[in-house]
């Protein structure tokens, strides 16, 4: 009777990794296709792979995400540790108000968040008008949309650490002479490390898989991969986002596998 049950449980499981992971590894097989037809195997090539480099419209999109990503991350992160020190510091009635608010943008629908920063930018451009300025959507409307919805996320991340933390040391360091910024990086701050990079590695990872926000505050002539995707998509997307989805994915598995295996050698040498 166990081994029938172990047996079940090992095949539902092989069923729930096949169905993760079905078609990303149909996306990569795609991508050493000689044909460009999903539906006929045209022999192995990696061709796409080499026109992937010389896609000047890919390579700006992909070079748009990660700067817009990485940004918005950092920027995000800084924020949502100076919002969460500041609720930590709150009585409890006010920081149990302040974090349902903060958590509003999650439960959110994401059309609703795009729609709403797109109006302030527009109301905010038709206020610079009256000075003879204007604000372009680009660049830097998609980086604020970015950063304003990536707060909430790690404030959720970092505000379960900053409540584990002892105020007593931080205090204490205060009273042997330490400034309150040297006290706070030296005795709260290493403690808040896992939370900060938990936050900025899952704010990075939204902003570089949003559409919608991205879709209504990006203006036109400007792209990240999602929108580029999204446009191809009436004309057919080209192999080389194949490629180039393949790579992103690697990259993710080898970071993966880093971050796990340091770990385990740390333990070892303990």
């Amino acid at each position: 009777m166990k081994t029938l049950k172990k047996v079940c449980s090992n095949i539902y499981l092989v069923f729930i990794f096949v169905l993760l992971y079905a078609p990303i590894l149909t996306l990569m097989v795609l991508s050493f296709n000689q044909s460009k037809s999903r539906a006929r195997w045209g022999g192995f090539t990696t061709r796409w792979y080499t026109e992937l480099f010389q896609n000047e419209e890919i390579l700006l999109a992909f070079r748009n995400t990660m700067v817009i990503a990485f940004l918005s991350a950092l920027m995000a992160t800084l924020i949502g540790l100076c919002a969460c020190m500041a609720m930590n510091n709150m009585k409890k009635r006010w920081r149990s108000l302040f974090m349902g608010i903060a958590n509003i943008p999650m439960l959110n629908a994401e059309i609703v968040t795009g729609i709403s920063l797109m109006l302030v930018f527009l109301v905010i451009g038709n206020f610079l008008s009256h000075f003879d300025r204007e604000l372009p959507f680009g660049f830097w409307t998609v980086l604020i949309g970015h950063i304003t919805f990536n707060i909430p996320y790690t404030i959720l991340s970092i505000m379960p650490k900053l409540r584990q933390t002892s105020r007593y040391t931080y205090e204490a360091a205060l009273d042997l002479g330490a400034t309150p910024f040297y006290a706070f990086y030296k005795t709260t701050l290493p403690d808040l490390m896992p939370g900060i990079l938990s936050g900025f590695l899952l704010a990075f990872t939204m902003s570089l898989d949003d559409f919608v926000i991205t879709h209504f505050v990006k203006g036109a002539g400007f792209d990240t991969l999602s929108t580029k995707i999204y446009t191809e998509v009436k004309k057919g997307i080209k192999p080389e986002m194949y490629a180039l989805s393949s790579l992103l994915f690697l990259a993710v598995l080898i970071l993966l596998l880093l971050s796990n295996y340091r770990p385990k050698r740390r333990k070892k040498a303990d």
